[in-house]
């Protein structure tokens, strides 16, 4: 165990009684100590939580220019989305981004011609009218819905790609290939 004895006093709260660090303050203590993917997806949660804000943690960061890993997380906050729904939809979004992609929007409602709601990716180029999808163990109990709102989404003309937790972790590279390919080869009557 490792003790940190380095705490003014506004960075520090009460929670049931008992003294802790602020939440913007632990934030910032983790993301100085894990990778940049696993930064974003602590702040990506806490934001999704509405447990705080980007200009909260913008702020505070702003306050506080020679702390120790204060770039980081300077680039967490530029990394981060409240939209995302899940730690592996954010660690999709990073091997993206990292891998040298432009960030994708998350949570996109998709409609049709006629303006029925039919979907909703995890991850939307919408130049390249391409939705990607994490699937987690979840979606082997709801394959039939996730059928049918993928054929919804191809009839509306989203291209839709599908990843799992071993493509995420184990092959990222491969990830990247495969949604480089096809931004590059975007389909006709797109931007």
């Amino acid at each position: 165990m490792r003790v940190h004895r380095s705490l003014g006093q506004l960075e520090v709260v009460e929670v049931r009684g008992l003294r802790a660090t602020a939440l913007v303050q632990t934030i910032a203590d983790i993301c100085a100590r894990v990778s940049m993917v696993e930064a974003v997806v602590v702040v990506d949660a806490a934001l999704h939580a509405r447990k705080l804000t980007i200009a909260h943690l913008s702020a505070w960061a702003l306050a506080r220019p020679g702390r120790k890993g204060i770039e980081k997380l300077r680039r967490v906050i530029s990394l981060a989305e409240p939209a995302t729904e899940s730690p592996m939809e954010s660690r999709l979004r990073m091997v993206l981004v990292l891998g040298g992609l432009p960030k994708p929007k998350v949570q996109v409602s998709i409609h049709d011609r006629e303006g029925r709601f039919v979907g909703r990716p995890d991850l939307y180029y919408e130049d390249a009218m391409l939705g990607i999808e994490y699937d987690g163990g979840v979606h082997r109990n709801s394959l039939v819905v996730d059928n049918r709102r993928q054929n919804a989404l191809l009839d509306a003309g989203v291209r839709l790609l599908r990843f799992t937790s071993p493509d995420v972790m184990r092959e990222p590279a491969s990830v990247v290939r495969q949604v480089r390919a096809l931004l590059k080869d975007r389909p006709k009557g797109s931007c």
